[in-house]
């Protein structure tokens, strides 16, 4: 899963990092946020790939024509199972609306007995990445997967991660390449850093 993430850039930064224009001096770039609070954050959509928008995280479906506020409290749709993606009624109108979702490092807990421990985790390369996601109108969600070697031992409680796109894979993921080939996330180098003390055994 994924319900926390950060971008540490400044706007100059990240157009230069995706190769796209952002229109907009919102300040977006806070540190990290938490998905339940359904921020703004910065996505590049297929349709224009040249241009960073501001979306707000928590994927909206067009059937909805309730307040957004009540349909997440009754839906979490910040993340959506990939391999499921075109059957659950709130995703399948959007898995064609193809997006990156950018960030620079995301959050995840450890469960040890009652105890949980968050790591932070970025890429190998220390550079942005982008999450694979999708949108509709204004909102997007974040994809996940079944958790590879690293990920499954941080997100020991639901082995699930999410889809972090290495750059080569940026523009096949926006032109429509098939949803399973981002199932597996093996070949993904990802580095993990415990933020809050742990037992000194695991090390």
């Amino acid at each position: 899963m994924c319900y926390s993430y950060k971008i540490s850039l400044g706007k100059k930064q990240l157009e230069m990092a995706f190769a796209a224009i952002l229109d907009s001096d919102e300040d977006i770039f806070n540190g990290a946020v938490s998905g339940f609070t359904h921020p703004r954050m910065p996505i590049i959509r297929n349709e224009n790939p040249k241009e960073i928008e501001l979306s707000t995280w928590g994927l909206i479906p067009n059937f909805i024509k309730d307040d957004r506020n009540d349909f997440w409290k009754k839906t979490n749709t910040l993340n959506a199972k990939i391999e499921t993606l075109k059957e659950k009624p709130s995703y399948r109108q959007s898995a064609e609306n193809r997006c990156l979702v950018l960030a620079t490092e995301f959050f995840e807990w450890k469960h040890i007995g009652k105890e949980k421990y968050k790591h932070r985790i970025w890429t190998k390369d220390e550079k942005p990445f982008a999450f694979a996601g999708i949108y509709q109108d204004d909102s997007f969600t974040i994809l996940t997967t079944e958790a590879n070697e690293l990920m499954a031992d941080i997100h020991n409680s639901k082995k699930r991660m999410p889809v972090v796109l290495r750059k080569e894979e940026e523009e096949l993921w926006l032109s429509g390449e098939p949803l399973e080939n981002y199932h597996n996330r093996k070949e993904v180098e990802l580095l993990a850093q415990p933020l809050d003390d742990m037992p000194m055994e695991l090390f």
